[in-house]
């Protein structure tokens, strides 16, 4: 009878302490051969957390491999530590058509996709719901030049490799998206201290619809209207409460 470890693992980084190593152990089978063989499959996976399966029948072994999400894969081709959280008007990367090629290549046969195209195209429109440009334009629009046959070439020969000149205007683009988000940012936090300061004395709830209605991003009012206030205001009432109900009665004489 098989047994079955499952484990997530950092890609290429898989080793005999926990948790594979004390699952594994009791089985019998080789450890630093099952680490081996995981890091070649996973070394893709760099700095992703990758879910390994290692099925164990007797002295024999078997390794399968998923793929991290798309969202993960992109995050990591962008060299991002976080994709945007408003990605409708902030964009944080950009990514060459060959990183989209990339990702699909790795994800294909987890995609209910037919095709290298249709895989490109589910990564594509990935990107939009994570802020990423493609090509330097909004996804969708690269979308619409793919069903009019541009990156042909690319697809059909699953092109991957970028050069240094590339890589290089990718991460001046990442630069200079972080340096327009930054400031976007910045008037967003000065409009929202406008908002506060108009409503000072109204309800918490109050000034928060008024803030979605600006679309002031969320971790902004966060930030300016932290919930633990709320919190502390309720926890003063309740206090207040308990105060008047403790106080103990006169006797009547």
């Amino acid at each position: 009878m098989s047994e079955k470890i499952e484990a997530l693992v950092e890609g290429g980084k898989a080793s005999a302490g926990p948790p594979l190593g004390p699952a594994l152990g009791p089985l019998g089978i080789n450890i630093g051969e099952v680490i081996k063989q995981i890091n070649e499959k996973t070394k893709d996976f760099s700095g992703m957390k990758v879910p390994v399966t290692v099925i164990v029948d007797g002295k024999d072994f078997k390794i399968k491999v998923g793929t991290p999400p798309v969202s993960a894969m992109i995050k990591k081709e962008a060299n991002v530590e976080k994709l945007s959280p408003h990605p409708k008007e902030e964009k944080v990367a950009d990514l060459k058509i060959e990183q989209v090629i990339k990702i699909a290549k790795n994800k294909k046969d987890s995609m209910n996709s037919v095709g290298m195209k249709s895989s490109v195209r589910q990564v594509i429109g990935s990107c939009v719901s994570c802020g990423i440009l493609v090509e330097g334009k909004n996804p969708k629009e690269v979308l619409r030049e793919i069903d009019e046959g541009k990156y042909e070439e690319e697809i059909r020969t699953e092109k991957t490799e970028l050069t240094a000149e590339e890589l290089k205007e990718l991460e001046e683009e990442r630069k200079r998206l972080a340096e327009e988000r930054k400031e976007h940012m910045e008037e967003m936090k000065k409009k929202a201290e406008e908002i506060m300061k108009s409503m000072e004395g109204k309800e918490r709830k109050d000034i928060i619809t008024r803030m979605h209605e600006e679309e002031i991003p969320q971790e902004l009012i966060d930030e300016l209207l932290p919930k633990e206030e709320e919190a502390r205001e309720v926890d003063v009432k309740e206090e207040g409460k308990k105060g008047g109900e403790g106080k103990p009665e006169e006797k009547k004489g």
